[in-house]
């Protein structure tokens, strides 16, 4: 049940290409796509049903929704050069993150802190205030908690395990 959960939201991510950014389609299939991502591992967890699969499954179904979404947002948004900047600083983080728990560990270390998910949560709702809120004021408050997890991802992954 949860790979069907999570196919649907490849189906409604590859669908979202079909519309305008911001019309009633486009808003209906943006969130079958974001409540299937939440929905699914619950689903695989409760049920016992979680796999390997399911796992990889699941990250190609978040790249095809953000995929989606920035083809058919970023034509349609003003994106201010430093929000850019910032956007790009976190993304510089997450990489070192990633390279070190690399380096550390020997492999890929994705860690799911409760701020990694309240970003992600964020960064779901953006798009939905954008006819109703400015850019600047969304966008900051999402980038500052965004790179307060980031920093402390890249602390936790470098942190000494305890013994």
């Amino acid at each position: 049940m949860a790979n069907i959960i999570t196919g649907l939201r490849i189906l409604a991510s590859f669908a979202l290409l079909f519309f305008p950014a911001f019309s009633a389609p486009f808003t209906v299939l943006y969130l079958t796509a974001g409540i299937s991502d939440m929905v699914d591992g619950m689903v695989a967890r409760r049920t016992n049903t979680a796999t390997g699969f399911g796992a990889k499954l699941d990250t190609a179904a978040d790249f095809a929704f953000v995929a989606a979404c920035l083809i058919r947002l970023l034509p349609v948004i003003d994106i201010p050069a430093w929000l850019c900047a910032w956007t790009g600083a976190i993304a510089l983080i997450k990489f070192i993150n990633v390279a070190s728990g690399v380096v550390m560990h020997k492999r890929f270390v994705a860690i799911h802190t409760i701020m990694n998910k309240v970003t992600g949560a964020l960064l779901f709702v953006l798009p939905l205030t954008l006819p109703l809120v400015d850019l600047r004021y969304t966008a900051t408050l999402v980038c500052a908690i965004a790179t307060f997890a980031a920093i402390q991802e890249g602390h936790l992954i470098r942190k000494p395990e305890e013994e």
